[in-house]
């Protein structure tokens, strides 16, 4: 019976050891060669070397003077990247129309024109860390008052840390939040030029 049992356990040691632990070691350090930066997380570091947040996961951004998020419902409070999930209500649940309504009446005073879906509506994850440029743009003027910069240096910001689609076909552009705001804090730091 030994003679049966032991090549079914040394053939699951074996390929456990392989595929549990070598297989993964390797797709590892293929990926920390090929792409160090997005291996390591897409981390976003200030100018003294410490992480201040990831390209990939949303911070919640509150104060008037930095573009916000879209809505989160990740955990408790949203912005939980330990708890990534959405709103998980449908779009006939009443709760959800009346959030919704809530935070476009919220924000009608904020810009002009139609307030975009994605700053009223949570993603699939409560983590995307990217707005529409609608939504960036609808923003410009209050991060411009907070500032106290005028409104195309603003708007200048947003449309340089504005990206395309991926190779042009895939997604739509989109704002990283995170590298926006940093954007925004160097370009309150320089002083502005004088117009020609």
């Amino acid at each position: 019976m030994f003679a049966q049992i032991r090549p079914a356990i040394v053939a699951t040691l074996f390929f456990t050891l392989l595929l549990g632990v070598g297989y993964p070691l390797v797709v590892t350090g293929i990926a920390h060669l090929a792409f160090p930066r997005q291996a390591e997380g897409s981390l976003i570091r200030d100018a003294k070397g410490q992480v201040i947040g990831s390209a990939l996961i949303v911070q919640n951004f509150a104060k008037p003077q930095y573009l916000h998020p879209r809505p989160s419902a990740a955990g408790t409070d949203g912005y939980d990247a330990s708890g990534s999930s959405g709103s998980n209500l449908g779009p006939l649940n009443p709760d959800l129309a009346k959030r919704i309504a809530k935070d476009t009446a919220g924000l009608q005073g904020e810009g002009a024109g139609p307030v975009p879906a994605d700053a009223v509506t949570t993603s699939g994850s409560g983590l995307d860390p990217d707005i529409s440029p609608a939504n960036a743009h609808r923003q410009a003027a209050r991060v411009a008052a907070a500032r106290g910069v005028p409104v195309d240096q603003v708007e200048k910001v947003i449309a340089d840390s504005t990206t395309g689609p991926w190779l042009g076909l895939f997604g739509q552009p989109a704002v990283n939040v995170l590298k926006a705001n940093l954007a925004l804090d160097a370009a309150s730091t320089r002083p502005t030029p004088p117009a020609s």
